[in-house]
């Protein structure tokens, strides 16, 4: 018999390739769902008005209308699209003012100085406020404001990437690459833009899109209480809070269809962070 010896270094290579092309699978066919849902919910041709009212009150899906009808006779296929085109901005708004704030305080607070504790102890001091709801009453004292939307994701989320930039870029300081460019005379600002920031790009761009899922999520919590986006625009949350009450009475589809599309945006944000995650693993195995 023919004894077969495995190679560690051929093993780690197929794990690496492994990894690579399930990260670029979840990774496509989840922005493949974001665009798609983003465009249908920007060009798509509707044949309903979707604040449009007709006598078709609680109408089951059928041919005509295959998300049934509202409670004021509204196409829900219509919102439902429609609201994509609140919802998806709003979230992805939120979020990149969440990682703007995180990577700019994550990498100002690495570095090893009396002002960088006292920011921290600061942003514990926030941290421990109840955020959601001090969120909730900024956006009522503005009058619902979509632009206070985006900062109440920005708000909570922010903190959380601050603390998570801030762990990397000092694991990444006591490295030796950027102990030599610190000894070679580079300033604070040429490490964190030349060493720091590229070396944290995977970890940013794969909790980017966690954040992106729970800023959805937050922006529909906020529409199903009644806060941020207002009647008659197309809201996913307001479309659940409505269709809430009647799904005991058999008008299931009220509620039904914006929770799937929240659940399809959701999914995918995680299928795109998972696939960033996992091409940034398969590359180091490589």
């Amino acid at each position: 018999m023919t004894a077969v010896v495995a190679v560690p270094g051929a093993v780690t290579r197929s794990r690496g390739r492994r990894r690579l092309t399930g990260g670029t699978v979840g990774l496509v066919l989840g922005s493949a769902v974001i665009l798609v849902i983003l465009f249908a919910g920007w060009f798509l041709p509707l044949k309903y008005d979707p604040n449009g009212i007709s006598s078709q009150v609680l109408s089951a899906p059928s041919h005509a209308h295959p998300f049934g009808t509202d409670e004021a006779g509204a196409d829900v296929f219509a919102r439902t699209v429609r609201a994509a085109r609140t919802d998806l901005p709003l979230a992805l708004a939120g979020t990149a003012l969440a990682v703007f704030v995180g990577v700019v305080g994550g990498l100002l607070a690495s570095s090893k100085n009396a002002w960088s504790e006292r920011f921290m102890r600061g942003l514990d001091a926030f941290q421990s406020l109840p955020l959601l709801i001090l969120t909730v009453a900024l956006v009522v004292i503005s009058g619902n404001s979509l632009y206070m939307v985006v900062i109440a994701v920005a708000l909570i989320s922010g903190p959380f990437f601050i603390r998570l930039v801030r762990s990397q870029a000092l694991t990444l300081r006591e490295s030796r690459f950027v102990e030599a460019s610190v000894a070679a005379g580079c300033g604070p600002v040429r490490v964190m833009a030349r060493h720091l920031l590229p070396n944290l790009r995977s970890l940013i761009l794969a909790q980017t899109a966690l954040t992106a899922a729970n800023a959805l999520l937050l922006i529909a919590a906020l529409s199903f209480i009644g806060v941020g986006v207002q009647p008659p625009t197309p809201s996913w949350g307001s479309m659940i809070r409505t269709g809430a009450g009647l799904v005991t009475t058999g008008q299931w589809w009220l509620a039904f269809f914006p929770a799937i599309s929240i659940f399809a945006c959701v999914l995918s944000f995680n299928l795109i962070a998972d696939g960033l995650r996992d091409r940034s693993a398969g590359r180091r195995e490589r």
